[in-house]
C-alpha cells in the first residue's frame, strides 16, 4: 500500500500525508484551546448516520464553496454539486490550472494568506473545508472563524477517520509505537478543526473518510513502466474507499438538512489486500501486473530511500503488519449505502475509473 497525498501531490517525498487518506494537517499549535463538549453542549448527535439522503435537491441561490477544489475529492465535490444544478465557487491556489467544470467561479484563494479570504467568503453560505485550513495565532483569526464571520451557515468538512477514534494517546508520547503516535496526532489535528466549526454557530457536518483507493496512484508510474508492484504484506489491506463516495456524501450534506449534526466514517464495502489490489488494477487495464512481496527490511531501506522521514517508515510498516489477518485499525463501514441506499464502489470500480493512469504507454513490437 502506498501513502501519499491524495491532494496536492503524488510524491512522498514532497509531501507526507496521513495513514488515513487525506492530507497530514498540522495546525498551529498555539491554537486556542476547544472544549471536546462542544458538540454536547449545542445537542448535536455527533455520530448520527441518516438513513437516506433527503429528498428535492434543488437549485440553490446561495453558492457554495469548495476548498481544495482542485483535489482528488475537491473535483468530484465540484462536479456533483454542478450537476445538481448549484452555484460553486471553487477556491484554489493556481486558478489558471484549475480546469474545472464550465460554469464553476474559480478564485484564488489559500488557507495561508488571510487577505484572500474575503473575495472567496463573499456572499457564502456553504462551505465544503477542506483539512488544511490552520488555527491562527490570535484567537477568531483563522480561517473558520472568519467564515462564520462573513456569513456562513453551513460547514461540511473533510476530516478523516482518526478522528473519530478515542482519545487516550499523546502524539508526544515516545513510549508509544510509531503508528499509534501517528493515529494519536491524526486524531488530534482532524479533531481540532472539527472542534473549531463546532465552536461557531454554524451547522456542520464531519466526512471522515478511511484510506483512500487514489492511493494506489502511487504505484502507476512502476506499473505503467515496468507492470511491477513492490511491497511488503502482499495479504494486508484496508477497506478502500472510491473518492466519489466521499464527494457524494459531502454534497447530500451540504445540500440537505438531515445530516446536520453528523459525523460519518465512510470506508470502502469490504477490506481489500494489496495483492488484490494489483490483480484488479491489471484486469481493469489488460495486463498482468505482478506483485513482488518485499521483506519490512527491504521495503523500510526503499521508502527511506524515496525520501520518506524514518519515523514514517516505522508507523507504514506496522500499519500493514496490523492489517494482515484481519481489518486493523479501521474495520468496513456501511455508512455510505446508509446515506445513500446504495453499496459502496469497490476497488475494482476505481481500477476501472483510473485505467488511463495506470496504462502503460503502447509498446514497440518485437521484431519476429
Amino acid at each position: 500500500m502506498t501513502i501519499q497525498n491524495a491532494c496536492r501531490c503524488r510524491s512522498p517525498s514532497k509531501a507526507m500525508q496521513s495513514a488515513l487518506g487525506t492530507i497530514h494537517m498540522r495546525l498551529l499549535r498555539n491554537r486556542p484551546s476547544i472544549p471536546e463538549t462542544t458538540a454536547a453542549a449545542k445537542g448535536h448527535n455527533a455520530t448520527a448516520v441518516c438513513c437516506a439522503i433527503q429528498s428535492g435537491n434543488r437549485r440553490s441561490n446561495v453558492t457554495i464553496l469548495v476548498t481544495g477544489a482542485t483535489g482528488n475529492i475537491g473535483r468530484r465535490v465540484v462536479d456533483q454539486l454542478v450537476g445538481a444544478g448549484q452555484r460553486v465557487r471553487a477556491m484554489t491556489r493556481d486558478p489558471r490550472a484549475a480546469r474545472l467544470t464550465d460554469g464553476v467561479e474559480v478564485v484564488y484563494g489559500d488557507f495561508e494568506r488571510p487577505e484572500t479570504w474575503p473575495d472567496v467568503l463573499d456572499e457564502i453560505e456553504r462551505v465544503y473545508l477542506f483539512p488544511f485550513a490552520y488555527v491562527a495565532s490570535e484567537p477568531g483569526a483563522g480561517f473558520v472563524e472568519q467564515a462564520a464571520k462573513a456569513g456562513v451557515r453551513r460547514f461540511v468538512v473533510h476530516s478523516a477517520a482518526a478522528a473519530g477514534f478515542a482519545p487516550g494517546d499523546e502524539p508526544g508520547d515516545r513510549s508509544l509505537s510509531p503508528l499509534r503516535r501517528h493515529l494519536a496526532d491524526e486524531r488530534q489535528a482532524h479533531r481540532e478543526l472539527e472542534l473549531m466549526v463546532e465552536a461557531t454557530d454554524a451547522e456542520w457536518t464531519h466526512v471522515r473518510p478511511g484510506l483512500l483507493a487514489v492511493n494506489a496512484l502511487g504505484w502507476a508510474e512502476r506499473i505503467r513502466a515496468e507492470l511491477v508492484v513492490r511491497e511488503p504484506y502482499g495479504t494486508a489491506g484496508y477497506p478502500l474507499v472510491h473518492e466519489a463516495d466521499i464527494a457524494e456524501v459531502a454534497v447530500a450534506a451540504l445540500l440537505g438538512d438531515s445530516h446536520v449534526g453528523a459525523a460519518y466514517t465512510i470506508t470502502g464495502p469490504a477490506k481489500i489486500s494489496q495483492a488484490e489490489q494489483v490483480k484488479a488494477i491489471g484486469a481493469a487495464i489488460g495486463e498482468e501486473i505482478r506483485f513482488e512481496e518485499l521483506t519490512p527490511e527491504q521495503a523500510r531501506e526503499q521508502w527511506l530511500q524515496d525520501g520518506y522521514p524514518p519515523e514514517m517508515a516505522d508507523w507504514r510498516i506496522e500499519l500493514l503488519a496490523a492489517a494482515v489477518d484481519g481489518p486493523g485499525s479501521l474495520p468496513p463501514t456501511t455508512t455510505f449505502q446508509q446515506i445513500t441506499g446504495r453499496p459502496a464502489r469497490t476497488f475494482a470500480r476505481w481500477a476501472l475509473d483510473h485505467a488511463a493512469d495506470f496504462r502503460p504507454a503502447r509498446r514497440t513490437k518485437k521484431a519476429a
